[in-house]
């Protein structure tokens, strides 16, 4: 899986998003010139394109989706403290596209967060998802083996973190629990990580999210810093860890690995390996 799979396109132009604290807001706006670079060097979590990561080999992408604050359209992005410069529905027809040519895989989209969303922008999306993917949408009452999949011709299950819209469409999963660690050092992430295991993994699909996560004491620690030198820092002893785990059913087993900058240091690699442990 890649975290926050869309920020490779953010705007450098874009407002800061209205979900983002005062004191971001206020700053950014005081000395642009200052601020926004940061935030850009923050926010950036991806460098390869959608296609790139299915290419590379990921199955799972992370979506926070928004509405533009004072916007008229109905037009949907994606945000990580800004918004992204594709929108929502360019991305969806980009993953059909992707998966007409590949008729044997299976993504999973996790359809997050919803920043300005409302009732009727939650109707405009969940109609555009069954109108792109139609028959390739696996409903929630089928049991997901890829066999099954294969022979009904579905190959998206789409998770949606708002209940209401559950209620009412079959063709969406509930949301897909992310067990997000919002730690700066790569030893406490994994402590993080394994005292999650040691509870028991839930019944269903979950999610391990190997990202380190930023604060603003580590941010002025490090002014020359980003997310990607913060990432790229962490992954030879987060390589580590995956090849330790095991997928599968028992209690301290591991289910889908979401990380930033997936094409790199063999990530995708070490993680589908797992899968010779079964």
């Amino acid at each position: 899986g890649s975290h926050d799979t869309m920020t490779y396109c953010l705007d450098k132009r874009s407002a800061v998003s209205g979900n983002e604290s005062k004191l971001v807001k206020f700053l950014n706006k005081c000395m642009p010139c200052i601020v926004h670079p940061i935030i850009m060097k923050w926010s950036t979590t991806q460098v390869l394109t959608a296609t790139e990561q299915l290419e590379a080999g990921v199955r799972y992408l992370d979506f926070r989706i928004a509405h533009k604050a004072n916007d008229p359209s109905t037009n949907l992005y994606f945000v990580h403290m800004v918004y992204t410069t594709v929108t929502v529905q360019d991305t969806l027809w980009e993953v059909l596209r992707w998966l007409e040519t590949h008729p044997r895989e299976v993504v999973i989209l996790a359809c997050r967060n919803f920043d300005g969303l409302t009732k009727r922008l939650h109707s405009h999306l969940v109609a555009c998802i069954k109108e792109i993917f139609q028959c390739k949408l696996c409903p929630r009452n089928v049991v997901p083996t890829l066999r099954t999949m294969w022979q009904l011709g579905h190959q998206v299950i789409v998770s949606y973190e708002e209940d209401m819209e559950l209620e009412q469409h079959c063709e969406l999963w509930p949301a897909v629990p992310y067990w997000w660690g919002n730690k700066t050092s790569t030893r406490a992430l994994i402590r993080y990580l394994e005292r999650m295991k040691r509870r028991g993994r839930p019944g269903k699909f979950f999610v391990a999210g190997i990202n380190l996560t930023e604060n603003l004491g580590y941010i002025l620690l490090h002014p020359f810093g980003s997310l990607k030198k913060m990432t790229l820092r962490s992954l030879p002893c987060l390589k580590i860890w995956i090849k330790q785990q095991y997928p599968g059913p028992k209690k301290e087993c591991i289910n889908i690995i979401a990380g930033d900058f997936i094409g790199n240091n063999d990530f995708v690699k070490d993680v589908i390996e797992l899968n010779t442990k079964i």
